[in-house]
């Protein structure tokens, strides 16, 4: 008995099958820009509560280290590192030691599935929780150098350099806490990695280079917050050389958008895991 195919059959309301072109299109891509505001908007939303205390502890911190400093140093080329560093310590607690810990805790407890079921680019997150917790370093490093001014009688004038040194030191400084965050295996090992980085930025930042060994100086150079450490120092005095500023934000850039780049590439590694 042959079976007749029920397409075949007259007056038939079985649907024919369409053709695979006439399959209905997917919606388009999230574009990065408004999938970054969003990440943004949310990451500070989110850590506006719980990062304020301890933005508060990484100022009285970084001033606790400067009335330390006083007591040794009088003025001169190295009150302006102290102070520069300083300031930059409170990028470094928060942009990477809050940011390598944040992430960690978030592979660890499965948070990348949440993010990754999201119809965004993966730099979009990685970028927008960067902003958001660089974002928190603004008031704290305000505060931090104008008191340090204050202490070491440095002149004021050329503040408004920390408007370029706060964006571009706390991109280099968050994409590398980022990356360990992601990288690390365990979130404990996380935590560790991100406390020896803000020590490394303490010391080696904090401290004139001056006063430090010849291997060690070599280790500070390859610290993403030196140059704005450098950059911010040079703006103290008299008649400063802008092109070395200029210089030293540019490399601190460069070393941004790379340090962003592998915590970008990190992410993607730890979301399909």
């Amino acid at each position: 008995m042959s079976v007749v195919p029920a397409e075949a059959l007259p007056g038939s309301a079985l649907p024919v099958a369409e053709d695979a072109g006439d399959a209905a299109e997917l919606g388009p891509r999230a574009r990065l820009w408004p999938s970054l505001a969003a990440m943004y908007r949310a990451q500070l939303s989110r850590a506006r509560v719980a990062r304020i205390p301890l933005l508060f502890v990484a100022t009285v911190q970084s001033v606790g280290i400067m009335v330390m400093m006083r007591g040794v140093v009088d003025g001169g080329g190295e009150a302006r590192s102290i102070v520069a560093g300083a300031s930059v310590l409170v990028v470094a607690f928060v942009g990477l030691n809050l940011l390598a810990q944040y992430f960690g805790q978030l592979r660890a407890g499965g948070g990348l599935d949440h993010y990754a079921t999201l119809p965004v680019p993966p730099a979009a997150v990685v970028l927008g929780a960067a902003g958001a917790y660089a974002s928190f370093t603004v008031p704290g490093t305000v505060v931090t150098a104008v008191v340090g001014c204050v202490l070491f009688g440095l002149p004021m004038a050329h503040l408004w350099v920390l408007v370029a040194v706060i964006p571009l030191a706390g991109a280099a400084l968050a994409g590398l806490g980022a990356a360990l965050g992601l990288l690390a295996p365990r979130p404990e090992l996380a935590t560790l990695l991100g406390q020896l980085g803000m020590s490394a930025a303490l010391l080696l930042g904090v401290l004139p280079a001056d006063r430090l060994p010849t291997m060690v100086q070599y280790g500070r150079d390859l610290l993403p917050s030196t140059y704005g450490v450098e950059a911010f120092a040079r703006s103290f005095g008299a008649h400063p050389d802008w092109a070395f500023v200029a210089g030293d934000l540019a490399v601190c850039a460069g070393v941004g958008v790379a340090s962003l780049a592998v915590a970008t590439w990190a992410y993607r590694r730890a979301a399909v895991r």
